[in-house]
């Protein structure tokens, strides 16, 4: 979505899409508790019938404040590595649903990226269990970084049999520290993909 024609084609689809309908509505509850933009989930991806919940940390500096959606197809070099790393791990994009643990924009219109406070962790964590009821279908999660990390105690208190995976964040200032980083990206990912594959559809 590197362009305006593009993100408002998927805006559209959102219109129309049932399987993401409860998800915004959840969105807009918490724009309405906090006052912050919170971006809508991509309908090109799982929706409620998701069985992958990928939780990033926050939404970045490059968001929009306005029709905002969360995508593996982002501009920028976070989308593009969720790209690479979901498909060579062959999860199917309909099986997934990408999140954040902070799910609204904190920065200002223009402002640097910076990390969440975590004032904002908490708050953005209490809306963790609700997002979880609306996906009956979930088989895995997926938490990226270490601010994602910190929804495991969250997550186990709500589906105890729920597998919690944890992998470094996707971001490139991540990826290119080590070759460590990306490999183990892509090891928590086909371990994720396995549980995928070892539970019906």
């Amino acid at each position: 979505m590197a362009n305006a024609a593009e993100l408002a084609a998927r805006q559209a689809l959102l219109e129309t899409a049932g399987h993401t309908a409860p998800i915004r509505a959840l969105a807009r509850r918490i724009h309405e508790a906090t006052g912050r933009p919170v971006p809508d989930p991509d309908p090109l991806d799982g929706g409620v019938e998701a069985r992958l919940l990928l939780l990033l940390e926050t939404p970045g500096p490059r968001m929009s404040h306005e029709h905002a959606i969360v995508s593996r197809d982002k501009s920028g070099g976070t989308g593009a590595n969720l790209r690479r790393f979901l498909g060579a791990a062959g999860i199917a994009r309909a099986d997934t649903l990408i999140w954040n643990a902070v799910p609204w924009i904190i920065h200002a219109p223009g402002a640097l990226n910076r990390a969440p406070r975590m004032a904002e962790l908490r708050a953005g964590l209490d809306f963790l269990p609700p997002l979880l009821g609306l996906l009956p279908r979930l088989r895995v999660a997926v938490l990226a970084g270490r601010f994602a990390a910190a929804a495991e105690p969250a997550i186990r208190a709500a589906r105890a049999a729920l597998p919690v995976l944890a992998m470094p964040h996707p971001s490139p200032t991540y990826v290119c520290t080590s070759p460590a980083i990306p490999a183990r990206i892509a090891a928590v990912l086909d371990e994720a993909a396995a549980l995928l594959r070892a539970t019906p559809a």
